[in-house]
């Protein structure tokens, strides 16, 4: 399934012509994906390599295993370029509750909002799926101050923190998202 977005942004050509570039989002995953999430998230500065290689691999588990893998992937790309991606998922034995389990977008792309509209559609088709409650996990380290912030801007309270999670001093911080026109909304 196929969405353009052709709100989304304006780019100049060599010529200096400017013309609108649609966002689209995407849902198959291409064994091409597999470079587009090792390069997005290896050039965030945000994931260590172990982190690279096992965003690779959920990849490689939704293109083995399809939908049983419980792995949902979303791009946002122009043209043949992926310019942001999340994945997310049904958390096993919940349920209508999913996992956030991946979101990045292309380092230069950082502040002009795609992240939010990304997030925004990984929402709303965890709607239609039937999901309630949106789970998101992210370090308790200064360098993840701005994730932390994002997720409280899109609406999301901050559930738990589990200490030590990563490393000592490193705790993992989990936030919830409690779906619009879900039951139990707000």
């Amino acid at each position: 399934m196929e969405k353009a977005d052709r709100r989304f942004s304006v780019v100049r050509n060599r010529g200096g012509i400017v013309r609108e570039q649609p966002l689209v989002w995407r849902e198959e995953v291409s064994p091409g994906d597999k470079e587009s999430v090792h390069r997005i998230c290896e050039l965030s500065g945000f994931f260590s390599a172990e982190e690279v290689d096992m965003a690779v691999e959920l990849v490689e588990e939704r293109l083995a295993k399809g939908v049983a893998s419980g792995y949902h992937f979303l791009f946002a790309q122009h043209g043949d370029t992926v310019l942001g991606f999340a994945c997310y998922g049904p958390i096993a034995g919940t349920e209508s509750s999913w996992d956030l389990y991946w979101m990045a977008v292309e380092e230069k792309r950082r502040g002009q909002g795609l992240g939010r509209k990304l997030a925004a559609e990984v929402e709303r088709r965890t709607r239609l799926f039937g999901g309630r409650r949106l789970y998101a996990w992210t370090s308790s380290r200064d360098q993840y101050h701005p994730t932390r912030k994002f997720y409280e801007r899109l609406g999301y309270s901050h559930e738990a923190t589990l200490r030590d999670y990563y490393k000592p001093g490193e705790h993992l911080v989990i936030y919830v998202k409690q779906l619009p026109g879900t039951p139990h909304s707000p």
